[in-house]
């Protein structure tokens, strides 16, 4: 454990998964009002501004007790023999996008969930926030979200988050909680891993990259990574405010349609309107499984045939309830931000796909166009 000295003036909060993207930038966010304590099973970031840093493995009883041991160690002025945690944000989780069954679905985001829990069980906790994900919802393609709808996660990494969201209202005990159910996160490079595959189709001008089996007027939620870090925050700062058990939908309250994120792409990185052909389902599921079998890369291609299935999901949210309880909406918008993500991208093309571990293409044809002085439209 590295830490500052000994004594801590500021308020608690505990970032478990504190290396990842989302921890680094809500580490740089909280620091400034909080004491903050990062709890991952890798090595602090370089520059990272935690305070205090304990390596934990969720999916080790042992690595939990030898962590939650150093925690209770920790002193701040006018505390008790305990460090009283303003908040805990359970970051920290299993994903990828291969549909596959993977072990630490289970050892990592439920049972490590529930880990987390045992333990705070015997220290002062004002607030429990769990990261969950919107696409554990029932998908609507006539209304907009509600925080009481439905839930119906179609595989693995969504079915996780439900699994965890039933531990935590089984086992959070008198500790209040929060379950934010977050959409996909992107920031003004990117980092989004569909929106990156999808933008190296494009670019690369690959077949995949003109067709679609759904509809193309449904659209996935995001969230710019500004947006969510300052969103925790307000339910941090309204933790004496909230309801013992809160739920809320966190996304921009306005989705762009496939075809129309296909439109500007296609637009911003080579100049010219994107086509987007409908292709049917079973056509689509035939040629996802032909490359899936015959490319060369170890990890295959990243359209799977079970994702055909979710092509007609649509994911668009009201935000009355985060508005109304947490005085938070979105600041940015996915729209207007792609002309910044895609001229960061096009000032050096070979390092935006190394800072997306994608393979990047020797030689693409732009034709005449060359773009020029791509900007972001002012929010």
């Amino acid at each position: 454990m590295s830490t500052t000295p000994n004594t801590l003036k500021k308020p608690f909060v505990l970032i478990t998964g504190a290396a990842g993207r989302i921890g680094r930038a809500l580490t740089e966010h909280l620091a400034s009002d909080f004491s903050v304590i990062g709890m991952d099973v890798d090595d602090p970031p370089d520059g990272s501004d935690a305070d205090v840093w304990i390596h934990c493995d969720l999916t080790s009883d042992e690595s939990v007790a030898a962590a939650f041991s150093q925690v209770k160690s920790l002193k701040a002025e006018e505390a008790g023999s305990l460090p009283k945690l303003a908040a805990v944000v359970h970051l920290a989780a299993y994903y990828d996008f291969s549909g596959e069954p993977s072990d630490l679905y289970e050892e990592l985001t439920v049972r490590g969930t529930r880990r987390m829990l045992e333990h705070l069980e015997s220290l002062p906790v004002e607030q429990f926030i769990f990261t969950s994900s919107l696409l554990v919802m029932k998908p609507d393609d006539e209304h907009k979200l509600h925080e009481w709808d439905p839930v119906n996660a179609e595989w693995e990494y969504p079915q996780s988050k439900v699994r965890a969201e039933r531990v935590i209202r089984e086992h959070a005990g008198e500790i209040p909680c929060v379950i934010l159910r977050v959409a996909g996160v992107y920031d003004d490079v990117c980092h989004s891993i569909p929106l990156s595959q999808q933008v190296a189709r494009i670019y690369e001008k690959r077949m995949t990259s003109f067709v679609f089996p759904g509809d193309k007027t449904h659209g996935q939620a995001m969230i710019h990574m500004d947006d969510l870090v300052a969103c925790i925050q307000c339910v941090i700062d309204s933790r004496n405010k909230l309801s013992p058990r809160e739920m809320f939908l966190i996304a921009e309250p306005d989705v762009m349609s496939y075809a129309e994120l296909q439109d500007q792409l296609g637009s911003l990185i080579h100049g010219k309107w994107w086509p987007t052909i409908w292709i049917p389902k079973p056509l689509a599921k035939v040629g996802a499984w032909l490359q899936g079998h015959l490319t060369d890369a170890d990890d295959g291609p990243f359209i799977r045939p079970w994702m055909v299935d979710l092509a007609d999901d649509n994911y668009e949210v009201d935000l009355t309830h985060a508005r109304n309880a947490l005085h938070w909406e979105p600041m940015r918008r996915l729209r207007y931000t792609l002309p910044l993500m895609i001229g960061r991208f096009h000032a050096d093309p070979k390092a935006w796909y190394e800072e997306h571990d994608l393979e990047f293409p020797e030689s693409v044809d732009f034709g005449n166009w060359k773009p020029t002085g791509l900007q972001a439209t002012p929010y």
